[in-house]
């Protein structure tokens, strides 16, 4: 006869010793120190706290789209005022340009840019002032405010610019008398300068002057082994 076999002495579970003794179970006094940290257990985000962030996000946005677009009154008195005047001269009959090899033609349209550019550095800076940990809907309002900006300035100056009606100026000036011509935006991609250059500048600030988020919040009973240690 052979002697049954005898299975190996497994070690209770709840005994702290061997391979397979519980990781979950609080170590008793002088089985070693007390675990930190482990698992963690973060407080999950409060329904209440995220709608409230979101309408902070929604009231933000709001409030840089009117400020923004609202500036582009400025960048069109500035453009009216910066921008060349294009002269032009009748002989009774047709009227022509009075320079033809000059650059005033294209002069009003790099003004405009240049403005623009400016501006969009001027608003990105002061939205990232405004609120630092910026986010995307504040992004889009930053750049429809600027486009919406643009559009405003460049009808701004077609209205209290010279007349629009070149035949009526003509007559009125008389002939052989140089006037100037209507103030013209003949590429209408710089009304994208604007909003272009607010985000890429926003952009930048953001990545040079990054803000830390904020540390999780944990559950009071995140640590069953007693509080971390820091």
């Amino acid at each position: 006869m052979t002697a049954p076999l005898t299975p190996p002495h497994r070690p209770d579970p709840d005994s702290g010793g061997g391979p397979e003794h519980n990781p979950w179970r609080a170590p008793g006094p002088g089985q070693g120190p007390v675990p930190t940290g482990w698992p963690p257990v973060f407080d999950a985000p409060d329904p209440a706290e995220r709608a409230a962030e979101r309408r902070a996000d929604l009231r933000d946005g709001a409030v840089v789209l009117v400020a923004v677009t609202v500036l582009g009154i400025a960048l069109g008195l500035l453009w009216l005022w910066l921008a060349p005047r294009i002269p032009l001269i009748s002989d009774g009959k047709a009227v022509f340009l009075e320079n033809s090899e000059g650059e005033a033609a294209i002069g009003a349209d790099g003004t405009f840019a240049l403005l623009g550019l400016a501006f969009g550095a001027i608003s990105a800076a002061g939205v990232f002032l405004y609120r630092r940990r910026g986010g995307v809907l504040l992004v889009v309002a930053l750049a429809v405010g600027g486009l919406l900006g643009s559009i405003l300035a460049w009808r701004l100056g077609l209205w209290f610019g010279p007349l629009d009606d070149v035949a009526a100026a003509a007559r009125k000036a008389g002939p052989g008398v140089a006037f100037d011509g209507p103030l013209e935006l003949r590429s209408y991609g710089a009304l994208l300068t604007w909003p272009l250059a607010a985000m890429v500048v926003h952009l930048l600030l953001t990545a040079i002057f990054p803000v830390r988020d904020q540390e999780p919040k944990e559950f009071p009973g995140a640590y069953p082994w007693g509080p971390q240690q820091h």
